[in-house]
């Protein structure tokens, strides 16, 4: 009889975080699957739990995801962790849980913090809607490629991003999806932890004069919905979606130049009504 994966979230920076449950699941399984042993060790120490790991992450995963595999069905069971936060999110336990239901292994989540759904709550933004892009590529091509394709989405985009990388990734973001409200999510549940609500442009600007520093999750405003063309605005009507976007937060010479683009009036025109 085959043994049991468990999905088990881990605190993504506060400790205080990790939940009873996962403490009991770590101490009770027979092996945890690590993405860096180095840091769950320490998590393993902080709660005194002394369990046997492996190392499971992006360059070793298809050998070694088998060999877990292997040992789950011989009886074991397992836990999968990531470095901080939900497993299988931008993570290599992605390919284990696919593994384990080819197999028809069992799975249980025991959930933990989450850095996509901790920033979105505390964007500011619309939460009904939204969808996770991770991490842009670093490959050219491929990352316009991809802003290409959500260019026209209505609902709001969550990315990850490294330091080094946030200020050409806010400066792409904005050159391809144009001036929106984003929120800007540093260090969660940290010391330092910080949420600047501003606009593409600007975040672009201010962290181009400030190093960034700890890891970011930003949360950006979707694209604004189309009329269908037997729905044409009046100028008057593009004047109060302006308005809108102004009580919202955006600047009138941008609020402006988003209201032409969605009614086909001219800028100036409807800047002229928002200015009387």
């Amino acid at each position: 009889m085959s043994g049991t994966l468990y999905v088990v979230g881990t605190p993504i920076g506060n400790l205080s975080d990790f939940s009873p449950r996962a403490v009991e699941t770590l101490r009770a399984v027979d092996f945890i699957a690590a993405e860096d042993t180095r840091v769950t060790l320490k998590l393993l120490n902080h709660f005194e739990i002394k369990k046997p790991m492996v190392s499971y992450y992006e360059h070793n995963l298809r050998e070694r995801g088998e060999q877990i595999v292997d040992r789950i069905l011989a009886g074991e069971d397992c836990a999968v962790v990531s470095d901080a936060g939900m497993p299988c999110i931008s993570d290599p336990g992605e390919d284990l849980v696919r593994l384990c239901a080819e197999r028809e292994i069992p799975t249980i989540v025991v959930p933990g913090p989450s850095a996509v759904i901790s920033a979105l709550c505390v964007s500011g933004l619309i939460t009904s809607r939204f969808s996770f892009e991770g991490f842009l590529s670093t490959n050219r091509r491929n990352r316009l490629n991809h802003l290409a394709q959500i260019r026209e989405d209505t609902h709001t985009l969550i990315f990850y991003e490294a330091p080094h990388k946030l200020v050409s990734t806010l400066t792409d973001l904005h050159h391809n999806l144009g001036d929106r409200r984003v929120a800007v999510v540093r260090e969660l549940t940290k010391i330092h932890e910080e949420v600047r609500r501003t606009t593409l442009s600007e975040a672009a600007d201010y962290y181009g004069a400030h190093t960034p520093k700890g890891e970011f999750v930003l949360v950006v405003e979707g694209a604004q919905q189309q009329e269908s063309p037997d729905e044409q605005m009046s100028l008057d009507q593009a004047a109060d979606f302006a308005r809108e976007l102004i009580e919202k937060g955006h600047r009138p010479s941008e609020a402006a130049k988003q209201a032409a683009r969605l009614s086909g009036y001219k800028k100036a025109e409807i800047y002229r009504l928002l200015i009387d």
